[in-house]
């Protein structure tokens, strides 16, 4: 007869809660739980192994994807389970992709003078700035706020007037949002580059984020082992 599991042996192998385990069966990321004459769930080691196959892939592939890809498996669909995996991976790709074109063109915009001759000593209107980088005007006044741009303004009128350097820094704004970086290291940057004309704390957010994806990375890589161990009926090594 198979070893039978209680809640709380679940619990303690995955350092969760009783009712999260609950919850998780109840979610479809364990497999069907039949019930004693008495309604308590009866859990076996198949059980274990899918927590702690959906706890390892909930690392790398987040848990919205982990729950996806043990309720596909268990719906007796492993390619859909495959197909998001493959998914996520492609995703991770995609964004080492943009990280590399990113900091290219963060180098470039960098090293470029601040006195751009495309836009006019004049400065130009929000509008015009958010035209040309292809943002709405509502994503340079939150950048505004937070104290990443500093536009002067125009007296009577009181409309904010972007010179040359200000529109150099709101391109680097655009591309390193683009690249998922938050506004408090987005201001680091730009304050070191105003201050000194140093690039390191770029490098240094640059690095951070390719450090971070290569993190990523080994934790996906991790969880597929798990889930792979969890289809052949196996427990994970270690």
């Amino acid at each position: 007869m198979a070893r039978a599991l209680r809640p709380v042996d679940l619990a303690r192998a995955a350092s969760v809660s009783t009712q999260q385990i609950r919850n998780y069966a109840d979610a479809g990321v364990l497999p069907p739980t039949p019930r004693t004459p008495s309604g308590h769930r009866r859990f076996g080691v198949r059980h274990r192994r899918a927590l702690l196959a959906y706890r390892a892939l909930a690392k790398g592939y987040g848990p919205v994807t982990a729950q996806a890809i043990m309720r596909a498996v268990h719906a007796d669909d492993v390619p859909e389970a495959l197909a998001l995996v493959d998914a996520a991976h492609a995703a991770l790709h995609e964004q080492r992709r943009v990280l590399r074109a990113t900091s290219e063109a963060l180098e470039a915009a960098a090293r470029r003078a601040p006195d751009d001759p495309a836009v006019p000593r004049s400065g130009w209107r929000i509008g015009e700035v958010a035209a040309h980088l292809g943002v709405r005007a509502s994503a340079l006044r939150v950048w505004e706020a937070a104290g990443l741009l500093r536009p002067a303004r125009e007296p009577g009128t009181g409309h904010r007037r972007f010179s040359p350097a200000d529109v150099r820094d709101a391109q680097m704004i655009h591309m390193l949002r683009q690249g998922h970086y938050p506004l408090p290291r987005i201001r680091a940057v730009l304050d070191e580059l105003r201050r000194t004309g140093s690039r390191e704390a770029l490098h240094a957010a640059i690095a951070q984020r390719r450090a971070a994806l290569a993190q990523r990375a080994a934790a996906m890589l991790e969880g597929s082992s798990h889930l792979h161990h969890y289809l052949a009926d196996e427990d994970p090594p270690g």
